[in-house]
């Protein structure tokens, strides 16, 4: 198994084969991290993600990723993942991972190495990081993703702090 990293920093600068954009079902860009991504990438990015067809509006749904060329990043690809919007899903849980097993699949269907994943929906869509922070873990150590090296960039040091923390629990919940 390769190694699971946690740096602190800004994930547009990840000298990665992908990076993975917590991005919205609509995938034109936002705030935070899917906008960082798509300000660095610049206009090869949203033209790419144009292309992806759309149905009714939504070109990746919640739970889902899909993958494009990364424009002006160091990276491939941009791999969007759309993570659950944490208030108005059921079970965000199952959405959550979900979304990081799609992104990790992809990366590895795509002969990828490395990729830099964000805390994905801790932001503007609400997931308490700490459980977050659990299942994100959970689903990078499971044996399949072995081969990746997953480095997760998180711009805030507290975020580090929780991440760094369940990483150090090492405990894996199915």
């Amino acid at each position: 198994m390769k190694s699971i990293s946690i740096i602190h920093g800004d994930i547009t600068q990840a000298d990665v084969d992908a990076i993975v954009n917590a991005a919205n079902p609509k995938m034109l860009g936002g705030g935070g991290v899917d906008g960082a991504i798509h300000r660095a990438a610049g206009p090869e990015l949203l033209r790419a993600c144009f292309a992806i067809e759309a149905v009714n509006g939504v070109r990746c749904p919640y739970g889902d990723a899909r993958i494009t060329i990364a424009g002006n990043l160091k990276a491939k690809y941009v791999i969007h993942a759309v993570g659950p919007i944490y208030k108005k899903f059921v079970d965000p849980r199952a959405v959550l991972i979900s979304a990081y097993e799609k992104a990790l699949s992809l990366a590895l269907e795509n002969d990828c190495q490395s990729v830099a994943l964000p805390a994905i929906s801790c932001g503007a869509y609400g997931y308490p990081p700490a459980e977050a922070a659990q299942i994100a873990m959970s689903v990078c150590q499971q044996p399949k993703y072995g081969a990746l090296e997953i480095r997760f960039y998180l711009f805030d040091e507290e975020m580090v702090a929780i991440w760094q923390q369940e990483q150090a629990s090492g405990v894996v919940v199915e």
